[in-house]
């Protein structure tokens, strides 16, 4: 019989389960991103054929996360999430036996698949327990997210600095997820419409009311993404461009300039810790607005002051304004409508996504055109603008159920 959803043990234990797979996640992509110089070393690729490889795995994150939706809503995300977190090591292990481009460009599309599905689901089942437990978790879990990115990259590069093969560090790491996993399907929270008592709707009457709701998206989803679409592009400037821009418009020697995003990293990392707690006491629309403004006036400012010191300082501040956002509209996305989180949360997370690749792009064209110091204003401005947008995460009140029909008949 699975655990009561009122059970506070159970929401501890739930918590602690998908935090685990938020660990796990973070880690399988921190370890094969240490490893990727090893990898094109050993099979010989250039540049571009190396990009090659990686759209693979863009691709598949992209088509996993819009086929997960539908398998959350439907089968619920315990379901979906518990396989996949299983299959997220062993589909790890497959970059490490590619002999080509080719075979690598295909083990990168199926491990991208699996990862956006997990990305998908465990975010689902995060939006579940947050609800069960009334209160805001989801900042701490892409906390955790953060910290495994950090332990698999460090994992990576102790491996790589012992001259180990990328199949023994993708085998360490695997066999660390295999255990996260079997932690995680022990304790993880029940799907809450696996919980209670099975509808008794006929079939006929399902069928009619799930083909209404594929048709009905949630109202202000689509928004949501494109908030979700502005921070990404936030996340991924810092991450191709700040080294860059410190090193090369504002003459920083490397180590100096390697610290800019290290600081955007620690500041996010540190904001996402705090995150729920800040939520609880100021609301999402307050924090989210706040966060805006520090990530806009941060990077904006430092741009302006033009100087290493302030360059340093923008992008902490960039990293510690973006780190609230994603969870808190991620949180909004889900709650639009429980009966279709998974779709909501499918259509938010593949526009950040989306952000998260087409952002530096962009930037690097119009860096061609302008000088990058102006392409970088492009994400303080889309801070900004989510800044200015933050009502949209304000929650919903709950539609009203209909009353139970009172029965005329006297009572004995």
């Amino acid at each position: 019989m699975p655990p009561s959803l009122d059970d506070p043990a159970a929401l501890r234990r739930g918590r602690v389960a998908v935090s685990l797979l938020f660990l796990l996640f973070g880690m399988a992509i921190g370890t094969w991103t240490a490893r990727i110089p090893a990898v094109k070393e050993s099979l010989g690729l250039s540049d571009g054929q190396l990009s090659v490889g990686l759209l693979g795995l863009a691709a598949g994150a992209i088509t996993g996360m819009q086929f997960t939706g539908r398998l959350v809503d439907r089968y619920g995300s315990v379901r979906v999430m518990l396989p996949v977190a299983f299959a997220e090591g062993g589909c790890l292990l497959l970059p490490g036996y590619a002999g080509n481009l080719g075979t690598l460009t295909l083990a990168l599309f199926v491990f991208g698949t699996v990862h956006g599905t997990l990305n998908i689901a465990m975010n689902a089942n995060a939006v579940e327990v947050e609800r069960a437990r009334g209160r805001p978790m989801l900042s701490s879990c892409h906390a955790v997210y953060s910290i495994g990115g950090f332990l698999g990259a460090a994992l990576g590069g102790l491996f790589a600095r012992a001259d180990a093969s990328v199949v023994a560090t993708l085998w360490t790491t695997a066999l660390v997820a295999l255990g996260l996993a079997t932690w995680g399907a022990r304790w993880a929270l029940p799907h809450a419409g696996q919980a209670g008592t099975p509808p008794t709707a006929t079939s006929a009457d399902a069928a009619a009311e799930s083909d209404t709701v594929a048709r009905r998206e949630p109202p202000g989803v689509l928004f949501l993404g494109v908030l979700a679409f502005c921070c990404l592009v936030g996340e991924g400037a810092a991450a191709d461009w700040s080294t860059v821009y410190l090193r090369d418009n504002l003459g920083s020697d490397p180590g100096f300039a390697a610290a800019a995003f290290a600081a955007f990293s620690i500041m996010m990392t540190a904001g996402r810790l705090v995150g729920d707690r800040l939520a609880a006491a100021l609301g999402p629309v307050v924090l989210v607005r706040g966060c805006g403004i520090l990530a806009a006036v941060g990077l904006g400012g430092a741009l302006v002051l033009d100087h290493p010191v302030a360059g340093l300082l923008g992008f902490g501040c960039l990293g510690a304004g973006l780190s609230c956002i994603a969870p808190q509209v991620f949180s909004a996305a889900g709650n639009r409508d429980p009966s279709q989180a998974g779709r909501a949360l499918a259509r938010v997370a593949g526009l950040g996504y989306l952000g998260f690749l087409v952002g530096p792009v962009v930037i690097g064209g119009v860096a061609e055109l302008s000088g990058l110091p102006r392409a970088l204003a492009i994400p303080a401005l889309l801070a900004l603008f989510v800044a200015l947008a933050a009502g949209a995460v304000r929650p919903r009140p709950e539609r009203p159920r209909p009353a139970e029909p009172v029965s005329s008949e006297p009572r004995s």
